[in-house]
Order: C-alpha cells, then structure tokens, then sequence
C-alpha cells in the first residue's frame, strides 16, 4: 500500500495572468527591503566555511528542510561544497543523520541569502528548488518565487539550476518566468526519482503515484540582472 499524499489543488487552470507583470516588475525595480541582521551573521558564517575548504565547486540547496538532500547532495558530488539553507530552527535540528565534512545546513531566510549571496560573488555549479511551497491559491502568485521580488537574484547566481515539483504549473509558471529573465527557454518534464529520492516529500509524492516535474536550466552569472547590483 502506498502512503497517501494530499494532491494540490486549484483554482489555476494555467499560468497566472500577472505572472509576465510580475516578472517584468522585479527586473525593473530596485528591491529595497532591509537585509535582516541573523541572515547577514549566518551567510558570514556560511561563507568562511565555504571558504575554508578551498577552491570546491558550490552547490546550493535552498528550502533544504531536514537537510536530508544536503546530506544526499554531498555524498553524490563529494569534490563540491554543499550548502543548505532554510529559514526553519526545527526542520533543520532534527536528527538525519551525520552531515558529510563537505556539507553545511544554515538557518537563514533565502529572501536575504539569495541577494547576500550575489553581492559576495558566489557562483553556484548547482543550484537545487526541490518541492517549494506551491502556494496554490491564485491571490498567492507573489509568493511562489518566480512572482517573488527576489526572483532575478535566483536567475542572476547562474549555474544549473533545477526546480522540482509535484504541480506541473508551478514548473510552468517557473519556466515562463526563467524565459523572460534569461531569454533562455528550457523545457519541463517529467522526473522519476528512482530508488534514492532526495527529499521526504519526493519520496512521499512518488510512493503516493503522484506525478513529479521538473525544469533543468543552465544560467549564466548575471549580477546585474537583480536591480541595484
């Protein structure tokens, strides 16, 4: 018997109308919100680290949870430096396991990272969305992150960037929105996890006989995409 997972449900029956005014409005605007004080520490801390291994190929892991697709993450590309990032003290304290040498979890709001991360000049090869919070309802557009201000920050780090869902509109949406901001179009498809899932989620998704999507893209690095960079 597979578990039961919820399927995600909307009123959206295709990309969001405003999603090309969003994006043409975080292109085009200087994003003013103040960078809070525990993510500025957290990201200095994260970057001394990331430093102190050497010169290692980066790959990021934004909304990491648990930290359970870190921990996957650094045990697949052992020569990289894995960081993960989330905003949540409880997911990320709980018991997974023992993180690699080459792996870090932060606790950080990515709002902030992301944009501390392009000022400091990183560079992601990799760069991981894995199951974002869909934020399903049409009045939440804003807060899915291709409709977020911070979009162009996640576009402008560049590197292979892979975004996975179990909502193929959320893919489409990013996909829509990574066109406009790169003039890259990259196709979505679906995604079979197989036996070593990285997340909770993926594993639960598939195992419940959802269907999983993905969107595979390589960015360049453009600092100056994200106004006032």
């Amino acid at each position: 018997m597979h578990p039961a997972s919820r399927v995600i449900s909307s009123s959206q029956t295709g990309p969001h109308e405003d999603l090309p005014k969003r994006v043409s409005r975080s292109l085009s605007h200087v994003w003013r919100k103040p960078i809070a004080g525990h993510t500025r520490a957290a990201f200095a801390e994260a970057d001394g680290w990331r430093r102190s291994l050497g010169e290692r190929g980066l790959i990021l892991d934004a909304c990491c949870g648990v930290g359970m697709s870190t921990r996957k993450l650094a045990e697949r590309f052992p020569e990289h430096c894995v960081i993960g990032v989330d905003r949540s003290a409880d997911r990320l304290s709980r018991d997974h396991g023992e993180l690699p040498d080459n792996a870090r979890l932060v606790r950080a709001d990515l709002v902030d990272f992301w944009r501390l991360a392009l000022d400091a000049g990183w560079r992601p090869e990799r760069h991981y969305l894995l199951y974002p919070n869909p934020y399903p309802k049409s009045v939440q557009l804003k807060m899915r992150w291709h409709g977020h201000p911070v979009f162009p920050a996640i576009v402008a780090l560049g590197g292979r960037l892979e975004v996975r869902s179990n909502w193929r509109l959320y893919i489409e949406e990013f996909a829509i929105a990574v066109a406009q901001a790169s003039g890259i179009t990259a196709p979505l498809g679906p995604f079979d996890p197989g036996d070593d899932p990285l997340t909770h989620f993926e594993r639960k998704y598939h195992d419940s006989g959802q269907p999983l999507w993905h969107l595979v893209v390589n960015l360049a690095h453009r600092p100056g995409l994200m106004p006032g960079f």
